[in-house]
This record gives structure tokens, sequence and C-alpha cells, in this order.
């Protein structure tokens, strides 16, 4: 999850050689080390192939990247893509809620401002789900897009993953290199520079349920410098049985006024 508030970008999962490793191991008669490296493999293999790829159906998702809170739902069959996440101001007090609806091509926001009690000059914007024009986004990546169904970066973290053991009852513990592939492109460039070598081994646990399917993804990603540790966490939940993702209905939309892009544009 991004700071800008996009949805992660989408990578397939590639399948690892895990049938050739096997083989070797029994041909070897099962050396130590080679048993172990047969392990990671088929562990690591087993838990890409738990990351959502569209036949769970519509199912919710939330996560945080240590300075953002990130909460919606994602409903493959339509592109369809909800996303919200609440800006706090350090000096007045007052929490800016940003949500974007995404189908197809076309995106809608809602912005609100909570806890303005003796506040003035706030921008005041209609109640309703405000249709974006992308011609009138400055940076047009600033808002979400649908780009699949792992909005939480799950299959490239996991795809970096150094060694996976895998604990029974659905859990999985190990490491990843963030500087690896596209893993390198989840965290922001300035929490890559601050943890340096430390990105090449970053613990992660992660969780699926009895129908294999991933619910959970936590790394825990170390303090550096003056940076301080935190964690990166995905979970994905209600599978099937979240609400899909529609257009707004009639009374419910309209196009966004200029403001609403004054806001999006900084």
């Amino acid at each position: 999850m991004n700071r800008d508030i996009r949805a992660a970008r989408w990578v397939r999962r590639t399948a690892g050689p895990t049938a050739a490793l096997l083989g070797v191991a029994v041909l070897l008669g099962g050396c130590g080390k080679l048993q172990e490296e047969v392990a990671t493999v088929t562990a690591k293999q087993t838990l890409l192939e738990t990351v959502p790829d569209g036949s769970e159906g519509p199912f919710r998702f939330s996560g945080k990247d240590g300075t953002d809170d990130v909460s919606g739902s994602v409903d493959p069959a339509a592109k369809g893509l909800e996303l919200s996440t609440a800006i706090k101001d350090p000096e007045h007090g007052f929490t800016t809620t940003i949500a974007f609806r995404v189908v197809g091509e076309d995106i809608w926001t809602k912005i609100s401002f909570t806890g303005t009690e003796g506040l003035t000059g706030l921008p005041k914007l209609p109640n309703k789900w405000l249709k974006l024009d992308p011609a009138k986004l400055t940076d047009s990546e600033n808002v979400p897009k649908y780009e699949g169904t792992d909005p939480g970066n799950a299959g490239p973290l996991l795809q970096a993953a150094t060694s996976v053991t895998e604990a029974g009852s659905g859990k999985y513990s190990g490491s990843i290199d963030l500087t690896s592939g596209e893993a390198a492109k989840v965290l922001s460039a300035e929490q890559m520079t601050a943890l340096g070598e430390a990105a090449k081994q970053v613990p992660f646990t992660a969780s699926v349920d009895g129908e294999q399917r991933l619910t959970s993804l936590t790394l825990d990603v170390p303090a550096a410098g003056s940076a301080k540790p935190f964690q990166y966490v995905v979970n994905y939940r209600d599978f099937g049985s979240t609400p899909k993702v529609a257009a707004p209905a009639g009374g419910q939309a309209q196009n966004a006024p200029e403001l609403a892009y004054e806001l999006l544009n900084g």
C-alpha cells in the first residue's frame, strides 16, 4: 500500500522449480542441505499459490505500511476496487477520509472531514461519489486504478522470499529480500534508503485459511538509522461473501467539482 493511496501493482506469480528439485532429492537419497532447499522452495511455491488470483470472488482487504492504513474491497469480475484511507492533521487535529471506487476505467472519490469542531475554512464538498476526469488530474498515479487481485503486493513480496518455513495449521514464516524485483517497489524510496542492507533480510509471517487462501502477510521491518521499526501488513478476508463493487447509482453520484481536483492535485 503505497503512500499515494494507489492500489498496489499486480504482479502475477511465476511457477518455481518445485518438481525438479523434488526429483533431485529423491535421486540423491535425501542429502540434508538439499532437503532443506527443497523444503524452502516447496513451502514458498505452496504459499505463492494462496495469493488471490480472481477465482475467489469479491473479497475485502486491509493493510498498513507504517504510515498509512488502507481498507477496501476487490471485485475481479467487475474489475472493481474500493478503498479508503484516513489522514489526521497533526496540527489541527481533524481527520480527512478519502475513499475511491473504481469500476473498469471509471473512478469516483468521496472526501469528508471529521473532528472539525471549532475549525473554519475547510472545503465543503457534496456528500456523494464524485466522478473524476483523469485529464484533470496532474498526476493520475495519485489515484487508484484496478490492477488485479492482489492490492497488498503479497505476490511480489513472497516471490522475493529467500527462506520459507511451513509451521503447520496454515502458518508460515521466513525472510524476504525487499531489494529483489518488484518487491523493491512495495515500500517508499525513503523507507528503502533508510533500511540499506537490512532490506535484504526482512522477517515475515503469513497465514492461510482452510481453503488455502492467503489471509495475512506481515513484514517486521527493522529499525534503521533514525527510522523506527514498523510492520507492513496485508489482510485478505470475506472471500466470496463481500458485496460486489458497482458504479454508484442515480443520485448517489455527480461529476466532481473543481474543488475536488484542487484537493487531489495538492
